[in-house]
């Protein structure tokens, strides 16, 4: 009986502002983002991932949990509600991903502070993959307003506060993973993070995001400071639309941050593998839900990001 192995990766780590890997080379990693679980569980499943490794030629998935916000038509809950379909989902990521031989970010997609239920999550991911190469954590997506009426942000030390003890209980089992921390305004103000980062800790980064419609150089000066200050920077989510996802793809935009980030080494996924009627969304109804995806089944953004890739 012959088995075959899952392809090595090799251990990444965080030396200054780079991502490196064992051999010491600088690595940017480029991949692409499922959707939030809740909203498109369809997309969960192993074949995806593969066909986004073997037909896009993605490098990095991204498991984006939902953490607040439930699917009442496809009656799924979100994790606060139903933690165990919120690993079930995390993981056939996690496993696809480390079979096809590329890297996973375990995304806590929430926009609300939810410590408690962050830390049991992440304990049994760290637990579960401990020692697995592949996974980066991502412990917070977006923080975002703790106010909605009167549009107050998280602040800084609040996201510093929730996120020692986050990375606190995952290093308490895994030692070496990189970890990557959300900054305020929707992961935006890196600079605020660059001001008073998190000490103690190795392997360390910081997301930033963007949706090029909406966000310019202004933004891109935000991360050039940020990095000047010595923070490495993920961004973990992006598109070439406008921030609500909506708008047309603003092509020269998202062509100014692909090559920022290609000339500063920095590692990203694009959003997302999901089927809604928005720019964002790569795919149409459609997409067979296991792949593989036609032109046809493509939206353009679908079609920029796997010309990118």
């Amino acid at each position: 009986m012959c088995t075959t192995k899952a392809p090595k990766v090799e251990r990444l780590h965080v030396d200054g502002t780079a991502l490196m890997n064992e051999s010491g080379d600088t690595v940017e990693l480029k991949g692409m983002s499922f959707g939030w679980n809740v909203l498109w569980p369809r997309f969960y499943n192993a074949d995806a991932v593969r066909h986004v490794v073997e037909d896009w030629d993605a490098e990095l998935v991204r498991a984006a949990i939902g953490v607040e916000i439930d699917n009442s038509e496809c009656q799924v809950q979100s994790y606060l509600k139903d933690p165990d379909f919120g690993k079930k989902c995390a993981c056939t990521i996690v496993d696809a991903a480390v079979k096809n031989g590329v890297y996973v970010l375990v995304d806590w997609h929430a926009h609300g502070l939810h410590t408690d239920a962050a830390v049991e999550f992440f304990t049994y991911m760290a637990t579960k993959y401990r020692g697995v190469p592949n996974v980066i954590y991502e412990i917070w997506n977006e923080p975002s307003y703790k106010d909605h009426i009167n549009q107050i942000d998280y602040t800084w030390a609040e996201i510093k506060e929730y996120s020692l003890e986050v990375i606190k209980a995952i290093r308490s089992i895994e030692k070496d993973a990189v970890i990557v921390v959300g900054t305020p305004r929707w992961s935006q103000n890196v600079d605020d993070a660059a001001n008073d980062p998190i000490v103690g800790y190795d392997n360390l980064m910081y997301t930033l995001h963007f949706y090029a419609g909406t966000h310019k150089e202004w933004l891109r000066a935000k991360g050039d400071y940020a990095m000047s200050k010595g923070l490495a920077l993920f961004v973990t989510e992006c598109g070439g639309m406008n921030a609500d996802g909506q708008g047309p793809v603003d092509v020269e935009s998202t062509e100014a941050w692909i090559d920022w980030m290609d000339d500063n080494d920095i590692s990203y996924a694009f959003w997302s593998i999901s089927d809604k009627d928005e720019t964002c969304s790569m795919l149409y109804p459609s997409a067979p839900s296991q792949g593989p995806w036609a032109d046809a089944d493509l939206s353009p953004w679908g079609h920029f990001v796997k010309e990118q890739l």
